[in-house]
């Protein structure tokens, strides 16, 4: 069931803007390749809890999942057909393990920024 919540979609767009900012003017070094890692999983985060009655726990659990998951598959090659610079600018093309560091940090600094992200629920 999809139930949007503004604020997060909205947390979503500017952070999405600010991906494609650092893609189109930044070239490479810390901003480009770990800050962008970062802040990617906290992009997905926002968008998982701002158009899916998810809790915070379990999106941050399945967006650092998915982007390790995205992770693997570069080890393993599977993206190296991919002609589109959109798309390998998007999948990545190399495994690093700062990446999966990088998403871990953003995973817990979205459940942690949060308002309802540690909050336990009564019973």
């Amino acid at each position: 069931m999809i139930r949007i919540r503004l604020p997060y979609v909205a947390a979503a767009a500017l952070l999405l803007a600010i991906e494609i900012a650092i893609a189109l003017f930044i070239k490479g070094g810390f901003v480009r390749h770990t800050l962008g890692d970062f802040l990617v999983v906290i992009l997905l985060y926002a968008a998982l809890r701002g158009v899916f009655p998810v809790g915070a726990r379990a999106a941050a659990a399945l967006t650092f999942a998915f982007a390790c998951l995205i992770e693997a598959a570069q080890a393993a090659g599977l993206f190296a057909c991919v002609s589109s610079p959109a798309a390998r600018i998007a999948l990545g093309a190399t495994f690093a393990w700062t990446d999966i560091a990088a998403y871990a940090a953003g995973a817990a600094f979205a459940l942690l920024a949060d308002p309802g992200g540690l909050r336990r629920r009564r019973r």
